[in-house]
């Protein structure tokens, strides 16, 4: 360990500290302050961790961060993990300066789980050279950042083909973006994906889902579908060639999806496509107190990550139990009586999903809080919520709020699905506060409020919310 990092690292923690003296989170000040001093810094403390994991993908890659670090945890391991979602190299050097000793020592056995953003992903590879990298999905986000998925996908190749032979690569089977990056590996993969026909969308409401990924980019052939589950994401196949969905190493079945819980089967070894485990497989129960689809995917994400580092399944199973939601992503508080619920959505797939999740009970009540930003991170073209299904959600609604940067644009959009004349605050109709407190004022007693806000739309009402119910901040952990 060189001078000059002992230096950043003690800078990075001053930093830390002054930051959270000051009552800000500072997720990423730390992590600046510290490249500044050492640019290097962060290959030389992951060099003495045992080994690392990088999480990314457009959707889903925070909570699949985070189940995998509750597992290692489990399992006895001092686990660095920036846990906050800061997930660009500075919040990654923030992690780690947050946890390494005054001399750069970490605990014996110690690992990373980094959730790392979609364009991020070369750069850390890079100084991080990971045991594991786990890909969750390709879908349309931020397009004035990001451009198109393929631009994407392109880095991710780049990324791969210099990967160290040892690292393994997690990928999802159900996409065909994520799965053909199997192609490019140089060393072991392994596919994950759902087999249970009883979750697949209905073919008509198939057919209306927004959907990213249309054909094969390596023949230009259309992708067909014998079921989707949601987006892109399903049982698919290149017209007119022989490239299809390949066998999963771990399937979910068995799904049974209720109010706030998951319960599934994981299985591995058996036949493709096949709705129930077979004789010759392991098999475990799963359950997940958390709902939707996605959060299927998310938890065998996990779980494949887990069997490369070798924790014993039935150890990871249990501790998918004990995980909570995270910041923003369904998380519920209770404020002055009002069970809030958070779910973010920041692009179509993701805010369908979202959306999905709603429409369970009788239609004509939900208390609903659209929250619309066009900051840097959540991507300042929000064309994106005319191909979101919120004509889904639109006979589930009683009354709908708007704020944020471009409420006026939400409200717009909300009008023509059918939704309840949306209500704004008039004298700051872009407050996010505003909004979240012209809706805690008018719902009837006790009755609960759905949140649906863009990135940094979540994070500022999530800072009041939090304030309200006296949860801990975003930057203070779970």
């Amino acid at each position: 360990m060189t001078v000059r990092t002992q230096v950043a690292i003690l800078s990075g923690k001053l930093a830390r500290s002054a930051t959270r003296t000051l009552g800000r989170g500072g997720t990423a000040v730390p992590g600046l302050v510290a490249e500044r001093v050492s640019p290097a810094i962060v290959s030389e403390l992951v060099a003495k961790l045992e080994t690392s994991v990088l999480v990314t993908g457009t959707n889903g890659k925070t909570t699949t961060a985070r189940m995998l670090a509750e597992i290692l945890a489990a399992d006895g391991r001092t686990v660095v993990h920036n846990r906050a979602g800061s997930n660009l190299m500075r919040g990654i050097t923030a992690a780690l300066v947050e946890a390494a000793g005054p001399l750069g020592q970490f605990p014996a056995g110690a690992a990373a789980v980094f959730e790392t953003d979609e364009a991020t992903i070369p750069e850390a590879a890079r100084a991080i050279r990971p045991r594991v990298l786990v890909i969750t999905n390709l879908m349309r986000d931020q397009l004035d950042r990001y451009g198109e998925i393929d631009a994407i996908r392109e880095r991710w190749v780049e990324t791969i083909e210099a990967l160290d032979r040892e690292t393994a690569l997690i990928l999802n089977a159900d996409d065909p973006s994520v799965a053909t990056l199997a192609e490019h590996a140089r060393g072991p993969v392994v596919l994950y994906g759902i087999d249970d026909p009883a979750v697949a969308l209905a073919p008509d409401a198939a057919a209306e889902h927004a959907a990213d990924a249309l054909w094969d980019p390596k023949s230009g052939a259309d992708y067909v579908y014998d079921r989707r589950f949601y987006a892109h994401l399903g049982h698919w196949q290149c017209v007119g060639i022989a490239r299809k969905r390949p066998r999963p190493d771990i399937r979910a079945v068995e799904i049974e999806t209720t109010s706030g819980m998951l319960r599934f089967s994981v299985a591995s070894g058996g036949a493709a496509d096949a709705s129930s485990p077979g004789p010759s497989e392991e098999v475990e129960s799963v359950q997940v107190r958390l709902s939707g689809l996605y959060n299927v995917y998310n938890a065998i994400a996990a779980l494949a990550a887990s069997r490369v580092l070798e924790v014993p399944s039935e150890l990871s199973a249990a501790a998918l139990g004990r995980v909570s939601a995270v910041f923003g992503r369904q998380e519920e508080l209770v404020v002055e009586g009002h069970p809030v619920r958070i779910l973010l959505g920041k692009n179509p797939a993701g805010m369908n999903e979202a959306l999905r999740t709603l429409q369970t009970g009788p239609r004509a009540t939900l208390q609903v809080l659209v929250l619309l930003n066009d900051g840097v991170a959540d991507g300042a073209d929000v064309s994106w919520i005319w191909d979101t299904d919120w004509e889904s959600l639109a006979p589930y609604v009683a009354v709908v709020w708007v704020g944020g940067h471009r409420a006026s644009d939400m409200a717009l959009r909300l009008s023509y699905a059918g939704f309840p004349e949306p209500r704004l605050d008039e004298t700051n109709p872009e407050g996010i506060v505003a909004a979240l407190e012209l809706a805690l004022a008018e719902l009837p007693d006790g009755a609960p409020l759905f949140v649906l806000p863009t990135y940094t739309a979540m994070l500022e009402v999530r800072e009041r919310l939090g304030r309200m119910a006296g949860a801990r901040r975003i930057w203070e952990g779970a």
